[in-house]
C-alpha cells in the first residue's frame, strides 16, 4: 500500500518534467537538422549571424557575423533560427 503514493509521485514527475523536456530536445534536434546555408541564427552565447557553410563531418557551422568576419561554432550551440 505504501508504494502507491510513490508511484503516483513518479508518474506526476514524468508527466510534468521528463516528457516535456524530451519533447523540447527532439524539437531542437529537428531544428538543427533543418539548418541550411543562408539561414539567420542566434547562438546560445547571443551571437547572431548568417550560416555560410555547414561542416557535417566535424559538426561545425561557419557563421558570418559581420562583413568579412566568419566564425566557426559547434552546431549544438545554435539556440534558434530567426
Amino acid at each position: 500500500m505504501s508504494l502507491v503514493p510513490l508511484g503516483i509521485v513518479f508518474l506526476v514527475f514524468y508527466i510534468f518534467v521528463i516528457r516535456p523536456q524530451s519533447k523540447k530536445v527532439k524539437e531542437h534536434q529537428a531544428m538543427l537538422d533543418a539548418l541550411k546555408i543562408g539561414d539567420s541564427i542566434v547562438t546560445s552565447g547571443g551571437i547572431s549571424g548568417v550560416i555560410t557553410k555547414i561542416d557535417e563531418k566535424n559538426n561545425m557551422i561557419h557563421l558570418q557575423i559581420a562583413d568579412a568576419v566568419v566564425v566557426k561554432i559547434l552546431k549544438s550551440f545554435v539556440l534558434e533560427k530567426k
